[in-house]
């Protein structure tokens, strides 16, 4: 996950007021995605979950190895 601007080959999506840039080839192969921000007793941090992810691997706190 990075901040970045979209480009002619993204697909782009708001939620709630947050923009969300997803490469169009990415997408494909990942949908659906889902991202939650959770807060543990590890930390705070995004839940990232995609076809491309096992279940109990998306989950990123104060770092991310994903």
């Amino acid at each position: 996950m990075a901040l970045d601007e979209p480009g002619v080959e993204d697909e782009v999506f708001d939620e709630k007021g947050t923009k969300f840039v997803v490469d169009k080839d990415i997408y494909n192969q990942a949908k659906p995605i889902n991202i939650d921000f959770v807060s543990t007793p590890q930390g705070d941090g995004f839940r990232i979950e995609s076809s491309l992810l096992p279940a109990a691997g998306g989950a990123c706190g104060s770092s991310c190895s994903c």
